[in-house]
């Protein structure tokens, strides 16, 4: 049996090298901003993501009204992989500042 997962083992070792590019990231036309709001619709072909400003800090419970800022869309598998990233950073990021509640 230790055969069989060293054998799987060293096909998984092989497979990642093949599949791995690596990536160089280009920030020349990089633009940070400031969201503090987010939502998410999707269709069978799409996942767009909204993005904005809340600047209603000291108003009551009324209407609210955010600033979209940015739409990202994304294909599903994108998606996919982008819940996946995010699921693994905020697991990292309770392990070392504690755990957040929403």
């Amino acid at each position: 049996m230790a055969k069989a997962t060293e054998a799987s083992d060293k096909e998984a070792a092989v497979r990642t090298e093949r599949d791995t590019a690596r990536v160089s990231w280009n920030t020349e036309r990089l633009k940070s901003s400031y969201c503090n709001v987010a939502n998410a619709t999707s269709t069978r072909e799409e996942v767009v993501l909204n993005f904005g400003v809340n600047q209603n800090w000291d108003r009551g419970a009324g209407e609210l009204e955010i600033q979209l800022e940015h739409r990202i869309i994304l294909s599903p598998f994108a998606a996919k992989r982008l819940n996946d990233l995010l699921s693994r950073l905020m697991k990292e990021y309770e392990a070392r500042y504690g755990v957040l509640n929403t």
